[in-house]
């Protein structure tokens, strides 16, 4: 009964015909990353932090950071060619179930293992105090990486999700959350979304001054998430320069050329894909707690499914509008809530409204644009937030693709194609 009501209330919505374009972003890249990382660490004042026979934690993460598993091995490389006696640790707050088994398994599913990157991983959850914050906090990182006699940061240096501040999703998060592990992780995002970039810089501080951090290697992204940069820097440089470096990242991100949305169609969500499943610095679904303008945001933001490599972590899920059925059927709470509880408050993992197909969900965001001219939509679809170089947009918006030069129109508008059990995939 609910559900023919559900299809009753729907029926009438007019899903507007789509055509697909292609965005044109700078797309300049690393050709031959191995060589790249090589000439990075290869600095007078980098190889000086290797002494023949140290043990060297290296970081690995939970992103998914294009060419991670080659600079990992160049990286490790490196450390052997100078006498020293590399690992990898899994540094990645509470992901993975806040378990060192899961996030042995995230690198895992990345292509990191001791295989690929010639060195043992050491997972553990456990930590080791290192330090106090000025306030009285203490300050843990791994076990592993705090009994190592040396470590090396290897992070992406971009704007982060879900907060702004002086240092965002790079060296220092690595440090205070990554090498924090689950405790970091819940210290950081304990003192307050608004607060983070402080918290983050407090800490990173902190652990430069009591562990002993040999180095970071850096790398930036272009628009198409391939190797534009990688950069190695020493402590000291670590403070001065990431910021300049995640202000290059900012003007190499991708974007939406479009504005004034009623909805965008996002076919997936993950954590390979962002931290919150969706990159709101592209979608501008930012949680109310980062204090961060949600202006530009669509009337309606509708996802219609859970990428496989999320393991059914849906973080961040809260702030869209609509899900499909297929996509609340993939979500785990447990791993769910553990990342939630860690970064805290109840706004992210609130489940949106379900829909029981791909249809009904699109249906429902065009009834649910309120104020929006049902006549002519502006719709976007995206497959997901790293990929903007080829999508689909609305009639209502030909006029200003065929206008703007980094658009080019690939396609008249067509209808969008549902199977029989009303899903376009």
């Amino acid at each position: 009964m609910t559900e023919n009501a559900i299809h009753r209330i729907l029926e009438r919505e007019q899903i507007p015909k789509m055509a697909k374009v292609r965005q044109y972003f700078p797309s300049e890249k690393i050709g031959d990353v191995p060589l790249a990382v090589k000439k990075a660490l290869h600095r007078p004042e980098i190889m000086a932090k290797i002494r023949p026979g140290m043990s060297v934690a290296v970081t690995a993460g939970s992103r998914g950071i294009s060419n991670m598993p080659l600079i990992l091995a160049e990286t490790v490389a490196f450390v052997r060619e100078m006498g020293g006696n590399p690992f990898l640790i899994p540094a990645m707050g509470s992901h993975g179930g806040a378990a060192a088994v899961g996030q042995a398994r995230i690198l895992a599913d990345y292509g990191i293992t001791e295989d690929t990157i010639g060195a043992p991983i050491r997972a553990t959850m456990e930590t080791k105090q290192i330090g106090v914050l000025p306030d009285g906090t203490p300050v843990f990182i791994d076990k592993y990486a705090a009994e190592a006699d040396g470590i090396i940061v290897v992070n992406r240096i971009k704007p982060h999700t879900g907060f702004r501040g002086k240092y965002e999703s790079g060296l220092f998060k690595m440090m205070a959350i990554g090498l924090g592990k689950q405790y970091g992780a819940e210290k950081v995002h304990g003192r307050g979304a608004k607060e983070m970039g402080e918290s983050i810089e407090l800490f990173g501080r902190a652990i430069l001054t009591g562990s002993n951090i040999l180095f970071g290697l850096a790398t930036i992204e272009n628009a198409f998430d391939r190797t534009h940069t990688v950069v190695s820097l020493t402590p000291s440089e670590i403070i001065e320069k990431e910021p300049e470096y995640l202000a290059l990242a900012k003007s190499l991100m991708a974007k939406i050329y479009f504005d004034r949305l009623d909805l965008v169609i996002v076919d997936y969500f993950g954590k390979n894909i962002s931290g919150g499943g969706v990159d709101p610095n592209i979608t501008f679904t930012y949680k109310q707690t980062s204090g961060i303008s949600c202006a530009q945001k669509a009337r309606q933001v509708i996802v219609l499914d859970l990428t496989e490599e999320s393991c059914g972590n849906a973080h961040g899920v809260g702030v869209l509008d609509i899900i499909t059925r297929r996509f609340f059927d993939k979500i785990d709470l447990t791993k769910t809530y553990v990342n939630s509880l860690t970064t805290g408050g109840t706004e992210v993992p609130r489940i949106p409204m379900i829909m029981d197909n791909q249809k009904l969900a699109i249906k429902a965001g065009i009834k649910c644009a309120v104020g929006a001219d049902k006549d002519r939509l502006r719709v976007v679809r995206i497959r997901d937030t790293m990929h903007l170089d080829e999508i689909y947009i609305s009639e209502a918006l030909m006029l200003e693709a065929r206008s703007n030069p980094s658009v080019e129109v690939l396609e008249e508008p067509q209808s969008l194609v549902f199977n029989e059990s009303g899903d376009l995939f």
